[in-house]
């Protein structure tokens, strides 16, 4: 049984999501779960580690790393 990803874990996109300028395999952390754990909400990081984008997803829109 697959276990659920967990709040502050490395996740990757699976999908692109333009709206927010992120493609499939961008990398995030897991901020927030929703109770019911069907959705994520991931922040993306600049490689100077200041935040890029904070987005909403489900959880078939991201892998764990």
């Amino acid at each position: 049984m697959r276990t659920m990803i967990q709040e502050l874990e490395r996740v990757a996109l699976k999908i692109d999501m333009p709206e927010h300028h992120l493609k499939a395999g961008d990398m995030g952390t897991v901020v927030d779960i929703t109770s019911d754990g069907q959705e994520y909400t991931i922040e993306f990081f600049t490689l100077d580690g200041e935040t890029y984008a904070v987005v909403p997803v489900l959880t078939t829109q991201i892998r764990r790393v």
